[in-house]
């Protein structure tokens, strides 16, 4: 897992495009899509190996944006 922080830069452009491209809660539902599709794709095909990772970041990327799993 990376440690790396964003640049204000970086900061300010993803909160410019949650405000004012596409609602966090939105993102979220796109990615767990995606993100589904993917997974999908790859156990017909069974040809990426990486799958794993790249499934897991994006689910951890749509809990932050809309929290989904996390129990209340």
């Amino acid at each position: 897992m990376s440690t790396n922080t964003l640049s204000k830069k970086a900061e300010t452009r993803l909160i410019d495009f949650f405000n004012n491209t596409i609602d966090r809660k939105d993102m979220a539902k796109v990615l767990r899509q995606v993100n589904y599709i993917l997974a999908l794709v790859v156990i017909k095909e069974e040809g990426a190996t990486d799958l794993e990772d790249n499934f897991y970041w994006l689910n951890e990327l749509a809990e932050v944006l809309n929290p989904y799993l996390d129990k209340e």
